[in-house]
């Protein structure tokens, strides 16, 4: 049977968008396996949802790095203002001012929010380990993790293949899956065969703990070092994006490139300022969450927050009910502007 030009184009147009939409299911469902990549492939910043895409600034990144639970801060946002600071004062006091003199300095803050991050790595990781661990015994294999990552029995079982557009999909996801049993038995450090729930932290966020940098490294040059040298030129470190961007995102390119990764000037990447660009620094996240909580509540700019100050801005700390009930009033606002 002859088929029309017309219905060829329908059908290959059918197929390719078929294909974009595997891609695209792979990759999302990876990205919820580990820490989340950037299209360079360094780890997302913990603070890369402070803000939201038109650029408003979005308090739940504030009161996560407060309480160190993602479950806790939501809790927090359906207190009324007296309890929500109520068990505020009771964090500062317990938690932050480990001094005890009446005031958080910025160290304190600092500390605190690095032990927060440390939480909610945790808390993330022990919610990924209930759903992998399938039959409960408290130990994740490699089975059972690509099983319910991948839907795979075995890494050697084929992918489904919808056309031979799909090939480059299909050796991708074989590299992922690749590279996921690399940190998986990496993270085994009793080398049991399975993970326990300490060991499943190191798995879900490799790039926030320092036994896993150097499998990091090495996937980094994988990708990235096309000559094989060990080091990363600027050619190297723009790859292919630089083909689809015009000059002046090249310099300012070039001037990241030099300003924050090349340290030592010689126009070249070596292992630990690889890892500067690909990981992130949490310690940097914190400084800057404390330099913006401190702006925003240090009324008297003593460098210092007395408890006072901190609970007058407790909606801007951990929230409450009140909080939410502002947001849906300007919702509603905005609701009336568009009538």
């Amino acid at each position: 049977m002859l088929i029309s030009r017309k219905e060829l184009s329908v059908h290959f147009l059918f197929t390719v968008i078929f294909c974009v939409v595997i891609e695209a299911a792979i990759t999302h469902k990876h990205g919820h396996n580990q820490g989340e990549r950037l299209v360079d492939g360094s780890f997302k910043p913990r603070d890369s949802d402070h803000n939201g895409a038109d650029g408003e600034h979005l308090t739940e990144f504030d009161h996560e790095a407060m309480l160190g639970s993602v479950k806790e801060a939501e809790e927090f946002h359906q207190l009324s203002p007296e309890e929500s600071k109520r068990r505020l004062k009771i964090l500062v006091s317990s938690k932050i001012d480990t001094n005890k003199d009446g005031f958080v300095d910025k160290h304190e803050l600092r500390a605190h929010i690095l032990r927060s991050f440390k939480s909610l790595s945790e808390e993330e990781s022990n919610d990924r380990f209930d759903e992998v661990d399938e039959n409960t015994d408290e130990a994740v294999t490699w089975a059972e993790y690509l099983k319910e990552m991948y839907d795979m029995d075995s890494e050697d079982e084929p992918g489904v293949k919808v056309s031979v557009l799909d090939d480059r999909v299909e050796s991708e996801n074989r590299q992922l899956i690749a590279d996921d049993k690399v940190m998986f038995e990496t993270a085994d450090l009793n080398k049991d065969g399975h993970l326990n729930r300490e060991e499943f932290v190191l798995f879900i966020s490799p790039e926030e703990h320092p036994i896993m940098l150097p499998i990091i490294l090495n996937q980094t040059l994988r990708d990235k070092d096309t000559d094989n040298d060990g080091i990363i030129s600027f050619q190297e470190f723009l790859g292919d994006s630089a083909r689809d961007h015009d000059k002046a995102w090249l310099i300012a390119e070039k001037e990241r490139f030099d300003s924050e990764y090349d340290k030592d000037g010689d126009g070249l990447l070596n292992g630990n300022e690889i890892l500067s660009w690909i990981v992130p620094s949490n310690d940097d996240v914190a400084i800057d969450e404390v330099n913006h909580l401190f702006a925003a509540a240090d009324g008297d700019q003593d460098d210092r927050l007395s408890y006072n100050e901190i609970l007058d801005n407790h909606d801007l700390f951990v929230g409450s009910e009140a909080t939410d009930y502002g947001d849906h009033l300007q919702n509603i606002d905005k609701f009336k502007d568009e009538l």
